[in-house]
């Protein structure tokens, strides 16, 4: 029988070698291991949604410093926890763990809820997110399908088809649910995020594995197809302007939409490519200036798009009193930088602090 056709029930058991191993040969000195806090693993479970363990463990302890329990969390402001989360990307993954917080605060009482259909009912949690919590917090058996676990079961049980398509998810759903063991769930959930994070990589290291001896994809020499790409489309680009409009010690900030891109983080303000900067800046924003310098180009690429970023310098005359529409601010300019903003808005704006500084060494040297 074709090992893709052979029913589940005939597969040899995973979970005890996969215990076993992580127990010799996994990760076990990871700030969020080695406790039973919900919130603490909530976070780290959100923070490692499409992002690698690397980039996630110096947001994760600075993110724990400042909001140690769920009601601190709960009761900050949205800019305040974007301003935290910035650089990691995918910003609603903050948005929707705030709103969480806030849930949990109004909803259960301050306590992170217990019952799975509960946890999986807050803001930004899956079926899998869920699953790890209950795992690793409460001991409780429910099955996780991470990326790194889909990877695993994709090619040990050679499933055939790109993961992120629903037919294919929901073989590989029923997968975790047939193999998922009723002790030491905890282990075994991190076994399987670990073995595909270190060892069923995309190159993998084979001889390595736990699983090596009955994984269908290397006894067919198959490990280098599996799992199947995500099937290629054109990625857009798109062009755009941003317009850094400062005057005395302070820059224009603009808070964006909590849809869309860097959804509820501070930017800059944005036109088209083609546009006509020092017109659209004084009827829009009610400025007036006579100074208009480039500042840099930069292209940011997103999962579906590439971003062409033009970044031009307006130095301000006149300016209202206040911003003219909520969501506007002046701030200053050391304060920008620090705040909640897009990855390339800082990089912008420390070029602009960069060229600023060596126009005042010219002037101090010119003094001389």
């Amino acid at each position: 029988m074709n090992l893709a056709e052979m029913p589940l029930t005939q597969y040899p058991p995973i979970a005890d070698r996969l215990i076993t191993w992580q127990k010799q040969h996994g990760r076990h000195d990871l700030p969020w291991q080695n406790t039973h806090d919900p919130y603490a693993i909530w976070v780290s479970e959100i923070m490692l949604q499409q992002t690698q363990v690397a980039a996630v463990i110096g947001y994760y302890h600075k993110f724990m410093q400042r909001f140690p329990t769920i009601a601190s969390l709960a009761a900050v402001s949205q800019d305040e926890v974007m301003q935290y989360w910035s650089g990691l990307g995918y910003y609603s993954r903050a948005r929707n763990l705030h709103k969480a917080a806030q849930q949990v605060m109004s909803l259960h009482a301050g306590e992170f809820p217990r019952d799975f259909d509960a946890i999986q009912a807050l803001p930004g949690i899956g079926r899998s997110t869920a699953a790890a919590i209950s795992s690793f917090a409460f001991g409780l058996p429910q099955p996780i399908l991470d990326g790194n676990v889909k990877r695993v079961f994709a090619r040990y049980f050679l499933i055939e088809g790109w993961p992120g398509l629903p037919k294919v998810e929901k073989q590989l759903w029923q997968i975790a649910e047939a193999m998922q063991p009723q002790t030491e769930m905890g282990t075994y959930a991190q076994a399987l995020m670990d073995l595909g994070a270190t060892v069923c990589v995309r190159r993998p290291r084979c001889a390595n594995c736990p699983l090596q001896e009955d994984c269908g994809a290397l006894l067919t020499e198959r490990v280098g197809e599996l799992p199947a790409s995500r099937p290629r489309k054109a990625i857009p680009e798109k062009a755009v302007q941003m317009l850094v409009m400062t005057h005395g010690s302070r820059v224009l900030l603009q808070k964006r939409p909590d849809s869309g891109i860097w959804g509820g983080l501070w930017s800059l303000p944005e036109l088209g490519a083609g546009e006509d900067v020092l017109t659209w800046g004084r009827q829009v924003f009610g400025v007036e200036g006579d100074s208009l310098t480039p500042l840099m180009q930069l292209t940011h690429v997103f999962t579906h798009f590439k971003l062409h970023i033009t970044a031009n310098h307006m130095l301000v005359n006149i300016m209202p009193l206040q911003a003219r529409e909520p969501g506007l601010q002046w701030m200053p300019l050391d304060e920008a930088i620090d705040a909640g903003l897009p990855v390339p808005v800082r990089k912008i704006l420390q070029a602009l602090v960069a060229r600023q500084q060596i126009a005042q060494h010219g002037q101090q040297l010119a003094l001389v």
